[in-house]
């Protein structure tokens, strides 16, 4: 199976604003340093898995 780089970065950007959410309002709202954490979390986890490439698939696996 194939999974193209764009996404591959959504699904991390997905994840890390997901969890950076979950932690956020954990006491029940939400601040302005709170969400520019969100921000940064989505934007850093985007940027760094566009960053890498996919690993080339070996023959025979």
């Amino acid at each position: 199976m194939r999974i193209s780089s764009i996404a591959k970065a959504i699904v991390a950007g997905l994840a890390a604003g997901a969890a950076a959410t979950g932690t956020a309002v954990q006491d029940g709202m939400l601040d302005t340093g709170e969400g520019v954490t969100i921000v940064l979390a989505v934007l850093a986890a985007l940027g760094i898995t566009w960053a890498v490439p996919n690993r080339s698939s070996s023959a025979g696996s």
